[in-house]
C-alpha cells in the first residue's frame, strides 16, 4: 500500500470519528445536566463546529486519495472506504458509549456484506 492510501484512510478514520460524534455525541452527552439544559439550536451549533473538523479531514483525505490528483483511489472507491470506516467508528462508538447497545449476528453479516462491496468496487 503506498503512502498515500494510508494518508487517505488515516485522515478518513479521524475524519469519521468527529462526524460520529458530531451526530450521535450528543446523545451520551444529555446525560449531563449542563447540556441537557443546552436548548436544540445549541446542540445543532454545537454539532455544527464538531463537523466542521470532520470537514478539515475529509476534504483532504478525497484530494490525497483520488486518482484524478494523483491518488490511488477512484471516486467509488473512495466513497465505499469511507462508508465502511464510517460504519466501523459507529460501531465503536455506540458500544463504548452506549452500553445498551450490542453488536449482534445481523450487524455482522452487514459487515461481511460490506466487505463484499469493497472487494468488488476493486475488482477490474
Amino acid at each position: 500500500m503506498n503512502l498515500s492510501a494510508v494518508y487517505t484512510i488515516l485522515l478518513l478514520v479521524l475524519s469519521n470519528t468527529f462526524m460520529t460524534f458530531a451526530w450521535y455525541g450528543h446523545l451520551k452527552m444529555k446525560e449531563y445536566s449542563w447540556f441537557a439544559a443546552v436548548p436544540l439550536i445549541g446542540v445543532i451549533a454545537i454539532s455544527w463546529g464538531i463537523a466542521f473538523f470532520e470537514y478539515c479531514f475529509q476534504v483532504p483525505a478525497n484530494r490525497i486519495g483520488f486518482n484524478g490528483n494523483g491518488g490511488p483511489f477512484s471516486l467509488m472507491q473512495l466513497k465505499i472506504i469511507q462508508e465502511v470506516i464510517t460504519l466501523i467508528v459507529f460501531v465503536i462508538f455506540s458500544v463504548v458509549a452506549f452500553k445498551t447497545e450490542s453488536f449482534r449476528w445481523n450487524h455482522l453479516l452487514a459487515f461481511v456484506l460490506l466487505i463484499a462491496a469493497v472487494y468488488l468496487v476493486f475488482k477490474k
